[in-house]
């Protein structure tokens, strides 16, 4: 028996309706065949995704109190979503610096991460991996905050996400 990859996650939100509007307006999740928020919960899909969803989302309403894990409870930090392109995650950078969103960027050598908070304040990373065929000693030893101008600059805005590492070869 083994895991090979993780199907969906599932969030308690506030309201419904604004955490739809951020997935689907900033990050690009779209609905499954089940359509629009229902019932207090809505099921969205990463584009390009063949999952029958990504994720999932449940409304608590506006009583419920923020997340206190990592502060006062244990509990799950965040969730990565890697990006198909370097392009991408630029095109992601914009969207969540005018969201208001965009919390945090950093090089953690093989990988260059974004860090985010949806409206509840919920944390999330999107990252982009060095393809393998690309890495160096350099990249394995490098740790700081993300030049995302600077990675464009030595990789070019096409330039796949994680081949020969989180995804075969082409």
């Amino acid at each position: 028996m083994a895991i090979f990859r993780l199907n969906h996650a599932v969030l308690y939100v506030r309201d419904v309706t604004a955490s739809v509007a951020f997935y689907r307006d900033v990050l690009g999740f779209g609905y499954t065949e089940g359509g629009d928020a229902y019932q207090g919960a809505a099921f969205l899909r990463a584009p390009g995704s063949t999952n029958d969803h990504d994720l999932g989302l449940f409304q608590l309403g506006d009583a419920a109190r923020p997340s206190g894990a990592g502060k006062t409870t244990v509990g799950l930090y965040h969730l990565a979503w890697e990006v198909d392109s370097l392009g991408d995650l630029e095109d992601l950078a914009k969207a969540l610096t005018d969201a208001g969103a965009l919390i945090g960027a950093s090089d953690h050598g093989t990988t260059k991460s974004l860090y985010g908070q949806d409206p509840d304040g919920l944390e999330f990373e999107i990252v982009w991996i060095i393809p393998a065929a690309l890495l160096t000693d350099e990249d394995r030893a490098k740790s700081g905050r993300l030049d995302l101008a600077a990675e464009l600059a030595k990789y070019g805005r096409d330039a796949r996400s994680g081949l020969g590492i989180s995804r075969p070869n082409d």
